[in-house]
């Protein structure tokens, strides 16, 4: 509520009362949740959304959902049919990949029964879809990212419509984002350029810890525009989102032709073009062009090293270690349901008042909003286990009664600190400049802290004219 002077005397929760959560417990993601990344790292190939179509053949193999039908133990990219056999061929070499397909005429889902269901892999890719996903297939794709699972989302330039039904990969992969039934409020920071690029060769940031420009198949200098797009970065709405290759003359938050961005406890991929990963091979008829191999390059260290990442196999860059981690949702009493259980927090943070509203539920943590000079915190400590991937989530609403566009007078600060108090990192610092309206995910990669018993802090501090309440709901520290 904008210009809301608030008094000091807020409501005890009663559930706080009745202490119904144990400090420091730990709340398991749901039974749907996709298993910890395993040796071999399961991959699912979306096949189901018309990928086929006019002269694309963004296949791994013809058969399917198996293409060890095809060859059991294939050695060269022609062993599978497909344009992208390399890809599935360099991917099924390693002997840590079980590769699979989604028919054509299939449908995605999560937490089914069937062999092909969401639930049974650790990342999905989608190469330029062209056909619209459908909304149970969006909360669908959209459930497995957030309890962990990898995407890879391939696009190709607008206009891009090869099987003639209106719709192309662009407005495909940006309807995806903003407009499913999980968050449709840019839940990964970024949206789908309409563009159409005719050549280029994006460069790599320079970042040596970067596990999917620097990862074990081989170092990402460039890659490949032929007719393509880009994306547009929001690190406002995502600030784990990154642009890794950028359009010539493009960085920053604008012209980024791969980007890599969480959710939940998931990761994320994209790609502006398809031609980086055709291999020029394929079904007869279709007209295709050898990115893949393209010696201008990098692009097949580039697809090989992130769907490494997205699958959980890499240790830096992006996350922690997969294959010895369980999912789960650290937090105990993450939105704020049962009062002050185990959380640290300054008199009547934690309230029921209805005078800011509860993202979900009736309670959340509200800090500051006194139009005088104040400061509140809010923390608890969590142990993140060894060898797991860790993100740190929360919705953050802010309101203010200050009228400056440029001045940040009332501050949140997110911070982690070890347990001796001790700050190890600010993630961010909002301020009344940040104030809009409704709540907005806040996602926060800490892996690095995996194996520590570290502890989670918002301070709010406040000037001594005209109010800005930060609010907090629905936090989470999920890791995989």
């Amino acid at each position: 509520m904008l210009g809301f002077r608030r008094s000091r005397h807020r409501l005890t929760t009663a559930a706080a009362v009745f202490g119904l959560l144990v400090a420091g417990a730990a709340v398991q993601a749901s039974a749907a949740a996709p298993a910890a990344a395993a040796t071999p790292h399961r991959i699912l190939f979306d096949n189901a959304h018309a990928e086929t179509a006019g002269n694309a053949d963004w296949i791994i193999s013809t058969s399917q959902p198996d293409p060890l039908g095809q060859d059991s133990s294939p050695s060269a990219e022609t062993d599978w049919t497909g344009a992208l056999s390399s890809w599935g061929v360099a991917l099924q070499k390693t002997g840590d990949y079980s590769l699979k397909t989604l028919p054509s005429g299939s449908s995605l889902a999560y937490g089914g029964s069937t062999a092909t269901d969401l639930s049974n892999f650790d990342t999905l890719v989608l190469p330029e879809p062209n056909t619209l996903f459908t909304t149970a297939e969006k909360t669908a794709i959209m459930t497995f990212v957030k309890n962990g699972g990898g995407l890879f989302m391939v696009s190709d330039h607008t206009g891009a419509d090869r099987n003639s039904d209106g719709e192309d990969a662009v407005e495909i992969l940006n309807d995806l984002m903003t407009n499913n039934s999980v968050d449709s409020t840019d839940p990964f920071g970024f949206s789908i350029d309409s563009l159409s690029i005719s050549s280029d060769y994006p460069s790599a940031i320079s970042d040596s810890s970067n596990a999917v420009l620097h990862g074990s198949f081989g170092t990402v200098t460039k890659s490949l525009i032929a007719s393509g797009t880009t994306a547009t970065l929001k690190p406002a709405d995502n600030s784990a989102v990154k642009g890794l290759l950028y359009r010539t003359g493009y960085s920053g938050n604008t012209g980024a032709f791969f980007a890599t961005s969480t959710f939940g406890s998931g990761r994320v991929a994209f790609w502006g073009d398809s031609s980086p990963i055709d291999d020029g091979t394929g079904q007869s008829g279709n007209t295709l062009y050898d990115g893949w191999n393209d010696t201008g390059a990098t692009n097949a260290a580039l697809a090989l090293n992130a769907t490494e990442w997205l699958a959980g196999g890499s240790s830096s860059g992006g996350g922690g270690g997969g294959g010895t981690c369980t999912a789960a949702q650290l937090l105990a009493n993450p939105g704020f349901e049962s009062g002050n259980t185990s959380w640290t927090a300054t008199s009547g943070v934690i309230t029921n008042s209805s005078s800011e509203a509860a993202r979900t539920g009736s309670y959340k943590a509200w800090l500051n909003g006194y139009g005088s000079a104040n400061t509140d915190t809010l923390s608890q400590s969590v142990t993140i286990p060894s060898g797991c991937a860790a993100t740190l989530n929360f919705y953050l609403h802010v309101d203010t009664a200050e009228t400056t566009t440029s001045t940040a007078y009332d501050t949140l600060k997110a911070q982690v600190l070890n347990s001796s108090g001790t700050v190890l990192s600010t993630l961010a610092t909002y301020s009344n400049l940040n104030a809009a309206s409704g709540y907005t995910l806040r996602s926060f990669d800490v892996s690095s802290y995996a194996g520590q018993t570290v502890t989670v802090k918002f301070t709010g501090t406040e000037g001594s004219t005209l109010q800005t309440s930060f609010v907090l709901d629905d936090t989470a520290l999920n890791v995989s």
